[in-house]
């Protein structure tokens, strides 16, 4: 697990709410405070969609928003003037991206076993705070799918010029 401050708030959340760096991201859940809490869980509801897109979405098996889906409603509750009195988004990485990291890597477990890979960032007035987890449906004392997603976290903060340091 990686714990990361994040040192020019800024920029990270210029990239977060107006950019496209966590697009491709699941949301597995979100809490904004400004003048209130706002909280949105993430989870995908396929039977609010047509009977053609509710085909599409349980044929990619998605059972979480992506962040692009809601991005636009999140920076819409942060704009002004006034920063937000606390934030905290987890995103996860889709099925899809953990079935290719652990075939690129030649790792042997099975995607199943992995419940997810964790991105949290939580912002708390005056810091930002950025940690790395995983969760596995099994018992494993080997580390090393903990220290690639770190390792892959790391890459896409230089990829994306997101500033930090070890928190």
């Amino acid at each position: 697990m990686l714990a990361l401050k994040i040192t020019n708030i800024k920029d990270f959340m210029t990239k977060l709410l107006l950019g496209t760096s966590f697009d491709a991201l699941w949301v597995t859940e979100t809490s904004i405070t400004t003048f209130c809490t706002f909280s949105i869980d993430g989870v995908l509801h396929p039977e609010f969609y047509d009977t053609d897109q509710q085909e599409a979405l349980r044929a990619s098996h998605r059972k979480q928003i992506f962040w692009k889906e809601i991005r636009p409603l999140c920076f819409s509750m942060i704009k002004g003037r006034q920063t937000p009195l606390h934030l905290k988004i987890v995103f996860s990485l889709p099925t899809a991206v953990i079935e290719r990291l652990l075939e690129n890597t030649g790792l042997s477990i099975p995607s199943e076993n992995i419940a997810g890979l964790f991105l949290n960032f939580q912002y708390n007035g005056s810091q930002l705070l950025c940690t790395t987890g995983l969760s596995l449906r099994i018992f494993t004392m080997d580390k090393t799918l903990e220290h690639l997603w770190d390792r892959s976290v790391l890459t896409f903060f230089k990829k994306q010029e997101i500033s930090f340091e070890q928190a």
